[in-house]
């Protein structure tokens, strides 16, 4: 990859430390540049004009070209690596994993934890304070339905580690922030200390 990488990130966030995370273990050097999203770092008029007019983070710009969304920046990174099964079932497999994790766990673990963890519980509007029993009860589905997959796997595809993986470990591992008592799945647990101990892993506060 001759162009230069740069990752426009709030370290805090599981989204950026996905893309982290996957060029970790590839090997691959990013520049990074931080910003703060609770205070509005991303919606500035410049950043909106020069690297997501979405007002959103993460995205990994290459070279002159800028990448928005975790997933897709995970991919690209990935592309032609061992973390892409060749496979054509199991690829489309991982694919199913990384928008079931955007489209059901993220939005209730994710949430949960940017809700008690940066808002604070004493700080949150009726409007949040009424949909937090939705968002507990979807996580808990999706760690439930996640301990069940791996009771009988090492990964999320038996084929072996992959961007799936990587995917759900970012805000799995994180998700007691936002109150989920990760000790009521304990496949969930072991699957989360293989994917810790993989040679190349790096913490999320790397």
């Amino acid at each position: 990859m001759a162009e230069p990488l740069i990752l426009h990130e709030d370290a805090r966030s599981g989204n950026c430390y996905k893309i982290r995370l996957t060029a970790a273990h590839l090997g691959i050097p990013l520049e990074r540049r931080a910003y703060d999203i609770m205070n509005g770092e991303t919606r500035t008029v410049d950043f909106l004009a020069t690297v997501n007019a979405n007002g959103k983070i993460p995205v990994l710009q290459i070279g002159d070209r800028f990448l928005p969304e975790s997933n897709a920046a995970c991919h690209w990174l990935a592309d032609g690596s061992s973390l892409i099964p060749e496979d054509s079932f199991d690829h489309a497999d991982m694919l199913r994993w990384m928008f079931w994790e955007q489209h059901r766990h993220e939005p209730a673990v994710a949430e949960m934890r940017f809700l008690y963890l940066y808002v604070g519980r004493d700080n949150l509007t009726d409007e949040q304070r009424a949909g937090i029993r939705a968002r507990v009860a979807n996580g808990e589905a999706a760690l439930t339905l996640m301990d069940e997959h791996l009771r009988d796997r090492d990964f999320m595809l038996k084929s072996g580690f992959s961007l799936a993986d990587i995917a759900l470990y970012a805000y799995t591992h994180v998700a007691e922030e936002g109150g989920f008592d990760l000790a009521r799945w304990p496949a969930l647990g072991r699957w989360l200390e293989r994917v810790a101990a993989l040679p190349r892993h790096v913490p999320m506060d790397s």
